[in-house]
This record gives structure tokens, C-alpha cells and sequence, in this order.
């Protein structure tokens, strides 16, 4: 295993929006759903191949086009802060800036890190981490590394706060820097109006999703109520042992699962005749049996599927185009493990994730982020590593590996995200290589992996 000794850091830069406006300085109010989780999460984008020369000018355009970036994302310069109760976090835009750091991996080559498409600890060293003691007002919300290996490849690590951003509203921002990263170069140094390159201008205020928690008076959110569920039963399951079942466990391993669109369609057919669903609705449904069946649950347990849902245009009225916070709640659906395995189709499975999807309206959504705002939101965001929990959230339709850091806007050879604060997330993302392929990443116990591999690749 290479050690984070390995790398070299050469300088490190506070970057500002190129562009200052009144609108800069303003208190942006979050939401209940920017505050569930403040902490960053973390993308290393890998090129194999450039120049000595090509390495500086891929520093320099990375400094300049967040520059470009941060004046319409000012946000993205600003500081967490709480507020006058000490218990909610809001954003100050107040200019702190950004960080960008350029760093050597000191006689690492890329082919030593081996299969990029697996997670290695040694990617973690990818990424500039800010000392952070529980202050969030001196913790930087975007932050940058640019990475030289031996062989003449690089790699390029972000971090961006999740109080910032929402999975599409984080890829809209690395968008949007690609692009201005070479537009520098051009002979007009502004945005040109290309079609593929068109970016919406970013709407920071968080508009309808703030509401007077005093006028509300919303049902249950089922995604919620299933959670306090689960916590009950695995402090029952606990009682009396000496452990405590909320203390995230380290022994995690992150592994990737790469389906190609054959592979998929081949699974598909083998479930009902005439059966036709989405490649998220039979992989959600597919993976929570196998990751079920490969846990080894009792019969009687209380198992859970939750996945993020989109209310951009769920929401009444619908967000504007453009929103950059966080915009998405779980939908939820539970039963006990002998049902799910003994009784359940795939298909009926199917038609629960459609149910659940389905109920996501205005109405869910209030009472989602009421529940959200009824604890103090000092903390880190992490859930209790609870077995019966399935939680996926769906990259697919954000194509990260096309974001074009690269010398002239190439993409990337490979994109891997770090392990985030909740190990046990499974991540479906686009397989770069297959357009109608998918990428499944999944946090297991060492003990777990090969079981779940054989029953989920083994259908």
C-alpha cells in the first residue's frame, strides 16, 4: 500500500471571485436540507497523460477558471456560520475564498495505484483537507489539488461542502469551472455560447424550500419514521452488549462493481416476461436482495430501501432552473428480510420504488424537512452504520467522468469519489466506457464483500 509520505506539496493559493458585486455580501439562509450533512465531499479526476510544460499551464487554467467560477458561484467563497441560537447553520458570504493546492506524488507513477476503478486509501492524499476542529467558519467550501505523478500523469481532487451543493447542483459548478479553465485561453477571454458548453446561470437562494416551521402542519415522512425505525431496533439488538452501535465502523471497504448495458439487459431478462422497468428500478431492486441475502439478517428484521429523490420539479411551484442547493430527499420503503428474500419478486420490488417515488410531493416534502430541523445540526451528518439500511443515490444522469478538466477540455481517463461520511452509501454512476452501462459503488464489511458480489453478479 503507498503511503500519503509520497506526496509533496508545493504551494498552496486562496483563490477570490475575479468579479466582485454587492450581491457577494449577503447571508444566504439554508435550508433543512443543505444542513443535513455540512461536511465536503470529495472527487479525484485522473489523466494519464501530459507534459512537464502541459502540468503548469493545468495548474494556472484550474487557478483562473475558478476565479471565472466563484464570480457567479460567490457562495462557493463563502463560510458556514451559525446563527444567533448556535444550533443552525447558515452562509455567509463574506469572501473567504477557496483553496488550490498544487502538489508532487514523489516517485509514484499512476500504474502503481493499480485498478483506478477500485477505491485506494492512497486517494485519499489526493484531495487538500483542511485542518477542521468543529469550526465551521474557517472550513473552506471548495477546495482543489492538482497532483504531478512520476510518469507524467496528474490527477485533480475536489472537495465541495455539501451545505453547498447537491449532487446535479455540484456538477453544474465543476461544469461550469471546466469550461472557464479554457476559456481563458481563447482570444476573447469570455464564455462563447457553444451548445454543449451552455451552463444556467446559478440561483443561490433557497427560495420555497424555506418555510415557517410554525405554519406547518405536514404528514409523516415515511423515510424518516423508517429511519427512527431502524435506530430503535438496532439499539434493542444491542442492549446489554458492550458496544455502541452509533460509532461508525472503520473496517468499511469501499468496492466498485462495473456493469456493462449487455449485462444489464441480460439481467432484465431473466426476471418476469413482459416486466419492463428502468436500469435504476431493477438495480435498486436487484442490490437490495443480494446486499439483504449477503448480511446473513434474520427472518423477522426490519430492512429498508431509501434512495435520493430529485424535487426540483416536485416542488410547488418548481425550483428555477438553475438552483444550486441541495434538492433532494429520500424516498422510503420497508419489510422484513424473510419477506424480502423468501417472498418478494423483483418485480413487485419494482412497483414499491414507483410507489415511493411517486409519493414525493409538496406535502412529503415539507414534512421531510420538518423532521429534518428538529435536532441540533452542529454535527457532522453521519448515520449509524445500520445494517438493515439500504442508501443509494443515483449519479448516473450526472456525468462527472465527462467533466473537462483536462488539457483542452479533454475529460478525464478515470473519476473516483472518495469514501463519503456515510461508508455504506451505494453510489450508481455512468460507466464511461458504456453509455448504457453502470458503475456500482458500495461501502460493505470485509466479511460481506464476496457473498454480496456472488449474489449480486451471480443473477
Amino acid at each position: 500500500m503507498l503511503m500519503a509520505t509520497h506526496i509533496d506539496i508545493i504551494q498552496k493559493l486562496n483563490v477570490y471571485p475575479r468579479f466582485q458585486n454587492q450581491d457577494q455580501k449577503k447571508l444566504i439562509t439554508l435550508s433543512n436540507l443543505d444542513r443535513q450533512c455540512p461536511l465536503l465531499m470529495y472527487l479525484v479526476f485522473f489523466y494519464k497523460k501530459t507534459t512537464s510544460g502541459d502540468f503548469d499551464s493545468v495548474f494556472s487554467d484550474l487557478k483562473l477558471g475558478l476565479e471565472e467560477t466563484l464570480s457567479l458561484w460567490y457562495p462557493a467563497a463563502g463560510r458556514l456560520g451559525l446563527d444567533g441560537d448556535g444550533c443552525k447553520l447558515n452562509l455567509r458570504c463574506n469572501g473567504g475564498g477557496a483553496v488550490i493546492v498544487e502538489a508532487v506524488a514523489t516517485g509514484v507513477t499512476l500504474s502503481e495505484l493499480g485498478d483506478l476503478t477500485q477505491y485506494n486509501e492512497f486517494h485519499e492524499t489526493l484531495v487538500y483537507k483542511s485542518s477542521f476542529d468543529g469550526d465551521f467558519s474557517v472550513m473552506p467550501l471548495v477546495v482543489a489539488q492538482v497532483t504531478r505523478f512520476a510518469c507524467g500523469g496528474y490527477s485533480i481532487g475536489i472537495g465541495t461542502s455539501h451545505s453547498l451543493f447537491d449532487g446535479i447542483s455540484a456538477y453544474e459548478f465543476l461544469h461550469a469551472w471546466a469550461f472557464n479553465c479554457h476559456s481563458n485561453n481563447k482570444s476573447s477571454g469570455t464564455n462563447t455560447n457553444e451548445k454543449d458548453n451552455l451552463v444556467s446561470k446559478p440561483v443561490h437562494d433557497r427560495g420555497n424550500l424555506l418555510f415557517s416551521e410554525d405554519g406547518i402542519r405536514a404528514s409523516k415522512a415515511v423515510a424518516i419514521y423508517h429511519l427512527y425505525q431502524l435506530i430503535k431496533q438496532a439499539m434493542m439488538t444491542h442492549q446489554g452488549q458492550n458496544c455502541n452501535f452509533e460509532l461508525p465502523d472503520s473496517s468499511f471497504v469501499i468496492k466498485t462493481f462495473e456493469l456493462n448495458g449487455e449485462g444489464i439487459q441480460s439481467m432484465k431478462k431473466k426476471s418476469a416476461d413482459g416486466f419492463s422497468c428502468s436500469s435504476f428500478e431493477f438495480l435498486a431492486a436487484h442490490l437490495w436482495k443480494a446486499r439483504t441475502k449477503a448480511l446473513g439478517l434474520r427472518r423477522d428484521a426490519m430492512v429498508c430501501l431509501q434512495f435520493a429523490v430529485d424535487i426540483r420539479n416536485r416542488t410547488e411551484p418548481p425550483l428555477p432552473e438553475g438552483f444550486s442547493g441541495n434538492a433532494y430527499v429520500l424516498a422510503s420503503m420497508a419489510t422484513t428480510a424473510g419477506e424480502l428474500l423468501e417472498e418478494l419478486t423483483l418485480e413487485s420490488i419494482v412497483n414499491k420504488i414507483r410507489e415511493a417515488k411517486k409519493s414525493i410531493d409538496q406535502d412529503y416534502i415539507n414534512a421531510y424537512m420538518e423532521a429534518l430541523g428538529g435536532g441540533d445540526q452542529r454535527n457532522d451528518g453521519n448515520l449509524p452504520p445500520i445494517k438493515e439500511l439500504t442508501l443509494i443515490s443515483d449519479w448516473t444522469k450526472m456525468p462527472f467522468c465527462d467533466v473537462g478538466f483536462g488539457n483542452g477540455g479533454e475529460p478525464a481517463d478515470y473519476m473516483a469519489p472518495l469514501c463519503p461520511p456515510v461508508p455504506q452509501v451505494v453510489y450508481f454512476m455512468k460507466n464511461p466506457k458504456d453509455a448504457k452501462g453502470v458503475i456500482v459503488r458500495i461501502g460493505l464489511d470485509p466479511q460481506d464483500v464476496n457473498d454480496f458480489a456472488n449474489h449480486f453478479l451471480g443473477y
